[in-house]
């Protein structure tokens, strides 16, 4: 029969018990501020998984394979719609497009769905400093001309000086004149302003983050990139590492037979450019001249080895600022971008090229060790430097998940409340989250050949030294409060 003292044990116990999962992980983590981990979101426009740490072995990724080398990488993630404004909407709120009701350009998800409450509010809301650079809502009516302020930011959104000139004629043509062209490496220095939209992003971003290194409150920084967004305009000599006798075309290059009209998209975006309409290419399908087709191509990819340079200055600042044990680090794009596969081109299709995009999570402590006093986990790599080796990712999951589930996993991976389902239909509702929370995916345990079983046999074995310490302790606690 238990002791009087027995139950007090077994309280006790409880309370241990509930400590213990909240270590291990569990999803009703609740942080104070004082100790919170801040977020960095980097958001990239139109890029699809031509990385190297996504086994691209012609893309000069250095500095985003670094990232993935200490993150849990996604292999198959994917966009809600291939299309920014209703992506960036869908993720940043947790809400599918059906239930935003954005499928374009044209509305505000407040006005006309719901007053849903976005990733950085709720990061707010829970004491954090939000910030954003750069093209991280679309601009326009769909996030109210505003990027959503003041509920989503701390502060009024930074957007670069020069990201007025992208749509303009700044492009040198064959003829020595200005031309608003698909296909634009530009000397930098002859631009207006002398820079590109992403450089000032980075500059301003690493500006934030010296700011708020001193700050007593934790940051949520959203930094979005433009490049590889068309037009294709970046440094020219990130040409030089993407000769044309190296590019090769997309291997399904055909339009398929019998392709119902309603999974075509004749990318209008791309034939309204002045190297395009000289073309002079047949509407809906095309095709591209095949010469023409490899320098798209070439420009794509050497706008993602520019974009991967700045990726690369952030995270260093990052590293330098002596942030990088204490900040979670997410990277992902809105949509991914089609290279001519069933000769299709840039986004609003729902081929796999459309949807797929890259999504990581570097998580300190968890995803990798945390750094040691002096040490660099993201030294800037330089793309040109023949001599860096690739990356492997540091964790990867196969599993197929959707950028929906962003928001449910960023509140869990700070310890704050994960929000609840939705219930349907929940258009009444401003705090819920349609995707699947990701938590799991960051218990990693240790993959051991198991000698009993057939040498194909694999047995997961959890090998966390904290978890047998703990186990051992709640024994000896248990065994403690029977004995009263």
């Amino acid at each position: 029969m238990p002791t009087p003292g027995s139950g007090r044990g077994f309280i006790w116990l409880g309370l241990v018990l509930s400590s213990v999962c909240v270590a291990l992980g569990c999803e009703t983590q609740a942080n104070s501020t004082t100790d919170a981990l801040n977020i960095l979101l980097i958001i990239v426009d139109d890029l699809r998984p031509s990385l190297g740490c996504y086994g691209d072995k012609l893309v000069r990724s250095p500095n985003i394979d670094q990232l993935a080398s200490h993150s849990l990488l996604f292999q198959n993630a994917f966009a809600q719609q291939a299309v920014c404004a209703p992506s960036r909407v869908s993720f940043l709120t947790g809400r599918r497009p059906d239930t935003t009701r954005l499928y374009d350009f044209n509305s505000y998800w407040r006005v006309h769905a719901g007053n849903f409450s976005t990733i950085p509010q709720y990061f707010k809301e829970n004491g954090y400093v939000t910030m954003s650079v750069g093209k991280v809502f679309h601009p326009g009516i769909t996030s109210n001309h505003t990027d959503d302020s003041p509920y989503s930011w701390s502060f009024p959104p930074y957007h670069p000086s020069s990201e007025k000139y992208e749509n303009t004629k700044t492009c040198r043509g064959p003829d020595g004149e200005l031309h608003a062209n698909l296909l634009c490496p530009v000397d930098v220095v002859d631009v207006p302003e002398g820079t590109l939209p992403d450089k000032q992003s980075t500059e301003q971003a690493i500006q934030l983050l010296e700011k708020m290194k001193t700050s007593a409150s934790p940051f949520f920084l959203a930094v979005g990139y433009h490049k590889p967004h068309i037009p294709f305009r970046y440094p020219k000599e990130f040409q030089k590492l993407y000769p044309l006798e190296n590019i090769t075309l997309a291997p399904d290059s055909e339009v398929p037979d019998g392709l119902p009209p309603v999974a075509y998209n004749p990318w209008m975006d791309i034939r309204q450019r002045e190297d395009v309409q000289a073309l002079n290419i047949s509407v809906p399908y095309g095709p591209i001249p095949v010469e023409f087709q490899r320098k798209i191509r070439q420009s794509y990819f050497a706008s993602v080895s520019y974009l991967d340079t700045q990726v690369g200055r952030l995270l260093s600042a990052l590293d330098d600022l002596q942030l990088a044990n204490s900040t979670i680090v997410a990277f992902t794009s809105d949509h991914g971008w089609a290279l001519g596969e069933h000769g299709e081109w840039a986004k609003y299709s729902n081929f796999d090229v459309a949807t797929h995009v890259p999504l990581m999570f570097y998580v300190p402590g968890r995803t990798a060790s945390l750094p040691e006093a002096g040490e660099k986990l993201f030294p800037y790599l330089d793309p040109f430097d023949s001599a860096s080796e690739l990356m492997e990712p540091g964790r990867q999951s196969m599993d197929l998940v959707e950028l929906v589930s962003l928001f449910p996993t960023l509140a869990g991976l700070a310890g704050l409340q994960v929000p609840p389902r939705c219930p349907v239909p929940s258009f009444h509702v401003e705090l819920c989250r349609e995707g699947k929370n990701l938590l799991k995916h960051f218990r990693f345990c240790d993959l051991e050949e198991d000698p009993y079983l057939p040498d194909y046999s694999l047995r997961i074995v959890c090998q966390c030294q904290v978890v047998k310490n703990i186990s051992l302790l709640l024994l000896f606690l248990l065994s403690c409060c029977l004995r009263g």
